[in-house]
């Protein structure tokens, strides 16, 4: 069985920590806050940030400037791990663009800068809510990821079976840039108060 750490305790870290329980994934999830991190669920695995990393599948549950730092304190130890970028580039200044080029993605940099790691896009395009409900409507949340190694997708498909959300295999890791453009536009979309936040897009 595979096991999971998630860097970051927020709303998102939490929904993906739980989502991982109930599939009998063990978690561990590292915060600069232990507290943050037990409050997520007694059965993690409370680990402060720094500390070494148990999982298999690492998930970067960060906004996008925090990357650098992971990079720099866990990049040799993510050297033959899945790593899993949920981050949206987004410019928050203008909340007008993304800041990556128009040629590449969040997840191809990261990928870039860690090149002994298997790094795949997923959960960019789902909202704390809907992983916590696991519905987007009255359908099941669908989770897209995109990477290029077909075993690191199988492993993390694998570490949520059994929970409320259905992954999907989106593509390539190129297709992260359309998986970033997609969540860029449901955060427009929420920011501006055209759908809430507890909403998202639905795969039919």
């Amino acid at each position: 069985m595979s096991s999971i750490s998630i860097i970051g305790a927020g709303n998102m870290g939490a929904a993906i920590a739980r989502l991982a329980l109930a599939a009998g994934t063990p978690v561990q999830v590292v915060t600069r806050d232990g507290s943050a991190a037990q409050a997520v669920d007694p059965a993690v695995t409370a680990t402060a940030f720094g500390e070494p990393l148990t999982g298999d599948v690492v998930v970067l549950a960060l906004p996008y400037p925090a990357l650098d730092d992971v990079v720099a304190t866990y990049g040799d130890q993510l050297a033959g791990r899945t790593v899993v970028d949920i981050t949206n580039p987004l410019d928050f200044s203008t909340f007008d663009s993304l800041v990556v080029p128009a040629d590449s993605s969040a997840a191809a940099e990261l990928a870039a800068a860690l090149p002994g790691a298997s790094v795949l896009k997923a959960f960019n395009t789902n909202f704390a809510a809907t992983l916590a409900t696991g519905t987007v409507g009255d359908v099941p949340t669908t989770v897209l990821v995109a990477g290029d190694d077909a075993d690191a997708k199988t492993t993390f498909t694998a570490a949520f079976d059994g929970s409320a959300v259905r992954v999907v295999d989106a593509g390539s890791l190129a297709r992260a840039r359309e998986l970033e453009a997609l969540g860029f536009l449901q955060l427009t979309l929420a920011a501006g108060e055209k759908t809430s936040w507890t909403t998202g897009f639905a795969l039919l």
